[in-house]
C-alpha cells in the first residue's frame, strides 16, 4: 500500500488531500490505516492522470463509458489506440463489419499441448456490444486511415497458463441454463473493465444504502447516470477513483491481485516495447483498459516504467479463432450481470445518443446499424494538437455536488404503462387499463421511496411486477421477463457469411439448392425429394454429417432413415443452423470440411486411449454410412481388431455382436467378398469369446445379457468361424469348463448345451420340471426364465421350450405361490429381457389357439403322446383337395399346355405311383447318383408295374451314404 511520501504532491488535488486527512483525523482520531487508504485513493488518481501516455478507464457494458469513448475520440483523434484484450485476437475485429452485434471474439484450442488432457477443449470469448467503449475505439481506429488499433493484453494461451482453473478479473465462466445464455458454452469469458467490489461486505453496504436489489442497478443509478453528461477530465477522474477504491478494499484474494498485476505489466511491457520500435509519440496514443487497471501501482506502470518484466513464451497449443453470436443473455450469465441489465443499458445508450446529439463510431457496412453521415476523416497531425493544459480537480466539485434530479417525463412512464399492459395481455394476463394506471403511481411511489425523482426501468420493473403479476405465470414468460424485452428485448448477434470460416461457408453454399435461409434464428422445414431432384442427394450428405456432428437439434430429421444398405428416396429435415451457428462455427475450427472433421473425430475416437471395440465398430459403421468408400473402414476395422484382441471383460459384448451382426450382413449383399478385416475380426473373436467364456459364466459383475451376446456371436458367427480355420472343439470345451452359480446364468449354459447337443430338449424339459417340483427353488424361477429369454438370442430355436416352461408354471404352481411370483417374473422379464419378450409372445401365439371357445378342448403339445394321433385315412387322396372341387382352373391350364388326360378316379384303390413320378421315368439319373456314390444295387421290382419304388428303399446304401453325406457338411 502506497503512502503520501510515495507520490509527489500535485497541486491540483492539494486541496481533496486536505479534506481527506481532516476527515481521517474525524473519524479516526489519528493517522492509521484510513488515511492511508483514503490518501491513497487520490495518489493513485493523481498518478494515472499525470501518465504522458492518456489513459482512459472504461466500464465494460457501460453507455457512459461507451459514450465518453466516442467524444474523446472525436476530439483527441489519436494515431494509435491500445486496447486492453487477448493480443491474439486482433486480426478477427475487421470481420465485425459483418457481422450483426452482439458477438463475441473466440479463441478456440482442441489438441492441446502443455496443458492437461482433461482440460480439453480450451476456449476464450471476449463479446462486443455496440453500446460498449471498446466497440467504439475499434470502430475508430479500423475506419480512420492512419490510426492503428494495438491490442495489448495477455495472449489466449496465458489466460489458462496464469489462472486457469480460479478466473481472474475480467474472467468468468458462463453459468447460464436458457438457450440464449448458453451462447458461449463452456468457455472463459474477458471482458474490458470489469468494476465490482471485491470487498463483500462493501457491496452489501453500498447497496442497502443505496436502496437498490443488485449491483446493476447500484452502478446505473450512481454512476451511469451521474457520468452521462459530465466533461473528459471529471469522468476518467471519477473512474479512477472507483477503480481505486475497488482494488484497495480486496481483502484475501492475494493470487487473483497477482495474476492482475501480471497482466499489467503484461501490458504496459507491450506498449513500451511498440513505442519504441514504431517512435510513436506518447501523447498521440490512447490507453483504453478498465478502471481496475487504470489505478495501478506496478513497478511498470508508465511509458517510463522502472520494471523489467519478461514475458513468457506461449505453449505448443494450435489456437484457432472465429467469431460466435452472442446476446444479452449470455453476457449477462458470463460475467454474473443482472437478468435485463444489458438490455437496459443498449436502451440507456439510445437515450444518451438522442439527448446528447454525439455521433458515435460504427464500422462501414455494419450489419444492423444505419450509415454514418460522416465521411472517413484521416487522424490530425500533432502539431494541430493544442498545447497540454494541466488536468484540474474534478473530483472536488463532483463528490460535493448535490444529486441531480432529473424530473419525471411522464410521456416515457405512461408509454412504458401501457405497453408492459399490451404485452401482459398478449401473454395471457388478464391486465386492463386500471393495472397500467396502477403501474404508473407505483413506479413513482417506488423511485419515491427509494430517493429517487424519476423512476428508473428497474423501479418500473418492480413495480409492474407487484401490479401484474400473478400466483402463476399463464405462459411461458412472466411480467420480469416481459419488461425485459420490452425494455429492448434480449438481442442475438448474428455472424455474417464473409466472417465465416470455410467450413461454415462451405456448408451452406453446399445446403444451397435447398433454398432456404438457413443463417436466420429458427427452425426451417426441407424436404427432399431425391427421386424427382436428384441433386438433392448431396445435400442429404450434408445433412446427415451435420446430424452426426453438430449438437441435438441442428439437424433433426423428421422422415427418412440411413442404415447400412438403405438410402430413402425422400427426407424431411428441421433445420436450426442459425439457432446453432456457434456449433457450426467451432467445428470449422477443426477443418475445412464436413468430411476432414468427421474422419478426425472418427479417428480420434477409435485411437482414443480408452476405446472400447463397440465405439470403434460404431465410427466403422458412420464411416461406411457418411464418407463411403472402403479406405477409412478397413482401417478403423483392422484397429477395433486389435482393441478386441486386448479387451479382458465383455462389458461391450451386446453391442459388439449388434454391429458385427449389422456389418456382415451390409458387405455380404453390397460386396463380392467379405472385407479381410472383418474375417479376421470373426475369427479372433471366436476364439477370444471362446477363452473368456468360463470367466464370464462364473464373473457376477458379467451380466446374463453380457453372457446371452458372446454365445449369440459364437452360435451365429460359427458358420463363418469353422469355413476360416477355427476349431469347434473349442466352443465344446469352453461350454464344459463353466459352471455358473447364478440361476439365469445356469439356464443360459443349459440352452448352450442343447445347442451343441450335449443336452437334448426331453432332458432340459426334465430340468425344468424338477425346478417346479422343488419348493426351495419355486422362488428363484423368474432367473430361470429370464436366463431362457435371454437365450432366445444364442439359441432361437429354444422358444418353444420357454414357452412349454412359463405355461408349466402357471399351469401347476397353486395361487398362494403364483401370486405373489407374478411382480417378480414381469418386473425380471421387463429389466432383462424387454427386447426379446416379442420373440416369445409370437411363439405363444403360433402355439395357443387363437379362440376363446378352442382352449377348453385344446391340448399342449408338450402333453400329447405319439399314440393320440389322429392316422391319416390310407385311402384318402394325398394331394390338395382344393383342385379337386373346382377343376375349372386345372382344365383351362391342361388345354392350355395341350394336355388330353383325364380327372383320376377320386376313390378306389391306389393304382398309379404315389412316390415321384420323375425318378421313375427318368431313372438314369438315380443310376448316375448311385455310381458316384459307389452304390451297386439293382431297382428293386415292384407290385404294380407303373409305380416306381423309393429311392431309400430301393438304394439303401444310397441313403446311408448321402445321409453321411449331409452329416458331415
Amino acid at each position: 500500500m502506497s503512502s503520501t511520501s510515495e507520490q509527489p504532491t500535485s497541486p491540483p488535488f492539494a486541496a481533496l488531500r486536505g479534506q481527506l486527512h481532516e476527515a481521517a483525523a474525524e473519524f479516526s482520531g489519528g493517522q492509521d490505516a484510513l488515511e492511508g487508504i483514503l490518501l491513497g485513493l487520490v495518489d493513485d488518481v493523481d498518478r494515472a492522470v499525470a501518465e504522458p501516455l492518456e489513459i482512459f478507464p472504461v466500464c465494460h457494458h457501460s453507455p457512459a463509458s461507451a459514450l465518453a469513448m466516442a467524444r474523446r475520440l472525436r476530439e483527441k483523434q489519436p494515431k494509435v489506440v491500445y486496447l486492453e484484450l487477448c493480443e491474439d485476437m486482433a486480426p478477427l475485429l475487421t470481420e465485425l463489419r459483418n457481422c450483426r452485434l452482439p458477438v463475441a471474439v473466440q479463441a478456440f484450442a482442441s489438441d492441446i499441448d502443455g496443458f492437461p488432457p482433461d482440460w480439453a477443449p480450451l476456449s476464450v470469448v471476449a463479446p462486443i456490444t455496440e453500446a460498449s467503449a471498446e466497440y467504439q475505439a475499434v470502430a475508430y481506429a479500423l475506419d480512420t486511415p492512419g490510426v492503428e488499433l494495438v491490442l495489448v493484453d495477455r495472449s489466449s494461451d496465458h489466460v489458462f497458463q496464469w489462472d486457469p482453473r480460479q478466473p481472474a478479473d475480467g474472467e468468468t465462466h458462463t453459468a447460464g441454463t436458457e438457450p440464449e445464455a448458453a451462447l458461449h458454452g463452456e468457455a472463459v469469458g474477458v471482458e474490458i473493465g470489469d468494476l465490482r467490489p471485491r470487498f463483500a461486505e462493501l457491496e452489501e453496504h453500498l447497496l442497502r444504502h443505496g436502496k437498490v436489489r443488485h449491483w446493476s442497478e447500484w452502478w446505473h443509478q450512481y454512476v451511469e447516470v451521474p457520468l452521462g453528461d459530465s466533461d473528459h477530465d471529471t469522468y476518467r477522474q471519477v473512474m479512477f477513483l472507483i477503480g481505486s477504491l475497488f482494488r484497495r478494499l480486496a481483502p484475501g484474494q492475494g493470487e487473483r491481485v497477482r495474476v492482475d498485476e501480471d497482466r499489467e505489466r503484461y501490458m504496459w511491457t507491450r506498449m513500451r516495447e511498440h513505442l519504441a520500435a514504431t517512435g510513436t509519440d506518447p501523447a498521440d496514443c490512447l490507453y483504453v483498459c478498465g478502471a481496475f487497471h487504470a489505478a495501478s501501482r506496478v513497478d511498470e506502470f508508465g511509458v517510463h516504467g522502472a520494471g523489467d518484466y519478461t514475458i513468457t513464451p506461449r505453449t505448443a497449443t494450435t489456437w484457432q479463432y472465429g467469431l460466435i453470436p452472442s446476446s444479452h443473455a449470455a453476457i449477462e450469465a458470463q460475467f454474473g450481470l443482472a437478468s435485463g441489465s444489458v438490455s437496459i443499458a443498449a436502451t440507456e445508450w439510445a437515450k444518451n445518443l438522442k439527448r446528447t446529439g454525439v455521433t458515435p463510431y460504427r464500422l462501414e457496412g455494419q450489419a444492423g446499424t444505419k450509415k454514418p453521415r460522416t465521411t472517413k476523416t484521416a487522424a490530425k497531425a500533432t502539431a494541430a494538437e493544442p498545447v497540454p493544459v494541466p488536468a484540474e480537480d474534478r473530483l472536488s466539485g463532483f463528490l460535493q455536488q448535490p444529486p441531480v434530479l432529473h424530473g419525471l417525463d411522464e410521456a416515457e412512464l405512461l408509454g412504458w404503462s401501457v405497453d408492459i399492459v399490451r404485452a401482459a395481455r398478449r401473454n395471457g394476463y388478464l391486465a386492463s387499463t386500471a393495472d397500467a394506471i396502477a403501474v404508473f403511481e407505483t413506479s413513482i411511489l417506488l423511485a419515491a421511496m427509494r430517493d429517487r425523482a424519476k423512476p428508473t426501468p428497474y423501479d418500473f420493473q418492480d413495480a409492474a411486477v407487484t401490479c401484474i403479476e400473478k400466483d402463476t405465470v399463464p405462459g411461458r414468460r412472466d411480467v420480469r421477463r416481459l419488461v425485459e424485452i420490452m425494455m429492448g428485448g434480449d438481442r442475438i448477434g448474428q455472424v455474417g457469411y464473409d466472417a465465416l470460416p470455410p467450413l461454415a461457408r462451405d456448408v451452406h453454399d453446399r445446403l444451397a439448392p435447398l433454398e432456404l435461409n438457413l443463417q436466420q434464428r429458427g427452425v426451417r422445414r426441407a424436404l427432399l425429394d431425391m427421386a424427382s431432384r436428384p441433386e438433392l442427394r448431396a445435400c442429404s450428405d450434408v445433412l446427415w454429417m451435420l446430424r452426426r456432428l453438430l449438437p441435438p437439434g441442428a439437424a433433426r430429421t423428421v422422415m427418412g432413415e440411413r442404415r447400412l444398405g438403405e438410402r430413402s428416396i425422400q427426407e424431411s429435415w428441421d433445420l436450426s443452423l442459425g439457432t446453432h451457428q456457434r456449433a457450426l462455427i467451432e467445428l470449422g475450427y477443426e477443418g475445412v470440411s464436413l468430411e476432414q472433421v468427421l474422419e478426425q473425430r472418427l479417428r480420434r475416437t477409435a485411437y482414443g486411449p480408452q476405446a472400447t471395440t463397440a465405439e470403434v465398430l460404431a465410427a466403422v459403421e458412420d464411416a461406411t454410412l457418411f464418407l463411403g468408400g472402403r479406405r477409412l473402414a478397413d482401417e478403423l476395422g483392422t484397429r477395433a481388431l486389435d482393441v478386441l484382441a486386448g479387451e479382458r471383460t465383455v462389458d461391450g459384448a451386446p453391442e459388439v455382436l449388434r454391429r458385427v451382426r449389422g456389418l456382415l450382413a451390409y458387405y455380404r449383399t453390397s460386396e463380392p467378398v467379405l472385407p479381410p478385416w472383418i474375417e479376421a475380426f470373426v475369427r479372433t473373436g471366436y476364439a477370444h469369446y471362446c477363452t473368456l467364456l468360463p470367466t464370464a459364466f462364473r464373473d457376477e459383475d458379467a451380466t446374463v445379457g453380457q453372457v446371452a451376446a458372446m454365445l449369440g456371436f459364437l452360435f451365429s458367427m460359427e458358420s463363418l468361424a469353422l469355413s476360416l480355420g477355427c476349431d469347434r472343439t473349442q466352443l465344446e470345451l469352453a461350454v464344459a469348463q463353466s459352471h455358473p452359480r447364478d440361476p439365469a446364468k445356469t439356464a443360459l449354459l443349459w440352452a448352450a448345451q442343447v445347442q451343441l447337443g450335449t443336452l437334448s430338449r426331453g432332458e432340459l424339459r426334465g430340468r425344468c420340471d424338477e425346478l417346479l417340483g422343488n419348493p426351495l427353488v419355486v422362488p428363484s424361477y423368474p432367473r430361470y426364465l429370464s436366463g431362457f429369454v435371454h437365450a432366445l438370442e444364442p439359441v432361437p430355436g429354444l422358444a418353444d421350450v420357454v414357452v412349454e416352461a412359463v405355461s408349466n408354471a402357471f399351469g401347476r404352481l397353486p395361487d398362494p405361490v403364483l401370486l405373489p411370483w407374478l411382480p417378480t417374473l414381469i418386473t425380471t422379464l421387463r429389466s432383462n429381457a424387454a427386447e426379446l419378450a416379442p420373440l416369445l409372445i409370437r411363439e405363444a401365439g403360433r402355439i395357443f389357439p387363437a379362440r376363446l371357445a378352442a382352449l377348453d378342448a385344446w391340448v399342449p403339445p408338450w402333453h400329447e403322446q405319439p399314440g393320440e394321433r389322429t392316422p391319416l385315412a390310407t385311402a384318402s387322396p394325398r394331394g390338395a383337395a382344393l383342385l379337386p372341387l373346382h377343376p375349372e382352373t386345372c382344365d383351362a391350364v391342361a388345354d392350355l399346355l395341350g394336355c388330353t388326360d383325364g380327372w383320376a378316379p377320386a376313390a378306389g384303390p391306389v393304382t398309379g405311383p404315389t412316390g415321384a413320378a420323375l425318378l421313375f421315368t427318368h431313372r438314369a439319373a438315380c443310376d448316375a447318383v448311385a455310381d458316384l456314390l459307389g452304390c451297386g444295387d439293382p431297382w428293386t421290382p415292384t407290385a404294380h408295374e407303373l409305380r416306381p419304388p423309393s429311392l431309400t428303399t430301393s438304394h439303401p446304401a444310397t441313403a446311408h451314404a448321402v445321409a453321411a453325406l449331409l452329416a458331415t457338411v
